[in-house]
């Protein structure tokens, strides 16, 4: 199939993003600090680099040639140009991972077009000058207006999954396991996910279908926060314990103002068939509940 190099890859579901490739038939090669380990063994190659650190980031890929580059740790418009700078002329496509949080807020499910990284307008800032949601709007304008090479933006949403390092999801089913307060401006609000394996699976998919532009994926179907609470109250057989006053130590992760899910309709125009929200997560709870139990 080629040469595919993975920024990142070493946790959650840039694990199975890698694991997709190698079931496809790529040459993988890892490239990370080395600060965390991978279960992959001899079936990838590695590449050690500090993106923070542009003469190391070019000089670990000055002699390399990739058909596709998948990169998981782009947060600002500086990181995206310096990797224009690093992989021009070293690759054909370009995927980059990113996220529903591109999007304002919307009643309705946001689609590919509602945010337009076109025509967005460019800044220069390191990641940490800039929010998490400014970062990958400035990522994403950056390589689709200046990018010598094809890039895809996978937009994803939350993930979750068993390997979710976050424990967002993890966060409610201990407070309400212990009878603890949790606060939420609208119980109301419904929200889309992804489960940790089907994110691996379509970004490598993305690459593999010569996907160019933004393109969502993400789980059929939305919860309500409610719903949520209900059936983690249902598995852990307690209830769940709503707080009006919003502290430090209690406000829900999930805690969204709104409707927030975005279409995955342009996805399934390209044939990709995504999980029910409702067949795998009731049983990702219950796997949680017996992790936490076990602890």
């Amino acid at each position: 199939m080629g040469k595919a190099l993975v920024l990142g890859g070493t946790r959650f579901f840039g694990q199975h993003l890698v694991a997709s490739l190698l079931d496809k038939g790529y040459e993988v090669t890892i490239a990370t600090r080395g600060l965390t380990s991978d279960p992959f063994g001899e079936q990838v190659n590695r590449i050690f680099f500090d993106r923070n650190n542009f003469e190391n980031f070019m000089n670990c890929f000055e002699k390399t040639n990739w058909d596709i580059v998948y990169d998981q740790i782009c947060y600002s418009s500086k990181d995206a140009l310096d990797a224009i700078k690093v992989f021009s002329g070293k690759t054909k496509k370009y995927i980059l991972t990113s996220t529903l949080s591109v999007y304002d807020a919307s009643p309705d499910f946001l689609e590919e077009e509602d945010f337009d990284p076109y025509s967005y307008p460019i800044k220069i800032s390191p990641r940490e000058d800039v929010s998490y949601q400014e970062g990958k709007r400035q990522a994403e304008a950056v390589f689709f207006q200046q990018a010598p090479f094809e890039v895809a933006a996978v937009r994803i949403p939350i993930v979750l999954g068993i390997n979710d390092y976050t424990e967002r999801l993890l966060f409610h089913i201990k407070k309400i396991m212990a009878s603890e307060e949790i606060y939420f401006s609208n119980i109301h609000a419904a929200m889309g996910f992804i489960d940790e394996k089907e994110a691996g699976k379509f970004i490598a998919w993305a690459g593999e279908k010569n996907v160019i532009g933004p393109i969502n994926a993400c789980s059929n179907g939305v919860i309500s926060i409610k719903k949520l609470l209900e059936l983690i109250e249902e598995k852990t057989e307690k209830p769940f314990i709503l707080s009006n006053e919003m502290r430090e130590d209690n406000v829900s992760p999930y805690n969204i103002n709104s409707f927030w899910a975005m279409s995955n309709k342009k996805a399934k125009q390209r044939d990709f068939s995504f999980t029910d929200l409702s067949e795998w997560l009731p049983k990702l709870v219950e796997e949680l509940i017996q992790k936490t139990t076990i602890k």
